[in-house]
């Protein structure tokens, strides 16, 4: 089973767009609160990078975001937390389970960490675009983690919160659990091989129905 993390495992999304906001401020552009989700939400860095250089009307110096990084950083640092419920279901799941994520390895690690949930993935389970050639909505990720996993593509499942991530897993030949109970509005997740749920504590029924009708009727 492989999950995205931003959005999914750690909330921050939210967090994200606030600082994202105070950026292109700062850089002298704008995008409104629905134009931000459509396009940064689980996006790529190149995919981030072109839309901010076609708002801007002009080519970003390599290294940009440097001197912005330290609001990311403090954001994180006191702010973020886990997606609601998202330990009890790792804690109830039995399947062996991974990361693959468009974001770097040492922010995946310090937000897990913060987050208190890297105990849940063992060394050599966490997958980063930074590991592959193109991030999502490629699928070079998530077919990196399910060979590296030692899992055929059509077995493993993929949890993710926004299209990108959920193209990039239908395009690997994979299920999808489409995480609406963040910012992406659920109709924008569903399509073709996907079940769309929007409360974590409801994806290891999801997963086996059996189970999942078996909780209900003892609650």
């Amino acid at each position: 089973m492989i999950f995205d993390c931003d959005g999914v495992l750690v909330d921050s999304e939210r967090l994200c767009l606030r600082v994202d906001a105070q950026v292109f401020a700062a850089l002298g552009c704008h995008f409104t609160e629905e134009e931000m989700i459509e396009t940064f939400v689980g996006s790529s860095a190149e995919i981030y990078d072109k839309a901010l250089e076609e708002r801007l009307g002009r080519p970003l110096e390599p290294g940009w975001n440097k001197p912005y990084d330290h609001l990311y950083r403090r954001a994180f640092e006191t702010e973020l937390t886990a997606i609601d419920g998202v330990a009890d279901a790792l804690e109830a799941l039995e399947l062996p389970i991974c990361i693959a994520s468009n974001c770097g390895h040492h922010s995946l690690r310090r937000n897990l960490r913060t987050t208190g949930l890297l105990h849940h993935f063992a060394d050599g389970h966490i997958f980063s675009a930074e590991d592959v050639e193109r991030g999502k909505p490629a699928p070079d990720v998530f077919l990196h983690a399910a060979r590296t996993m030692g899992v055929a593509p059509a077995r493993c499942v993929v949890v993710e919160d926004s299209p990108y991530g959920v193209t990039a897993a239908r395009a690997a030949g994979m299920r999808v659990f489409g995480y609406a109970g963040g910012l992406t509005a659920a109709h924008r997740l569903a399509g073709p091989g996907t079940v769309v749920f929007e409360d974590m504590r409801e994806l290891p029924g999801l997963l086996d129905p059996g189970r999942g009708r078996a909780e209900r009727a003892v609650s």
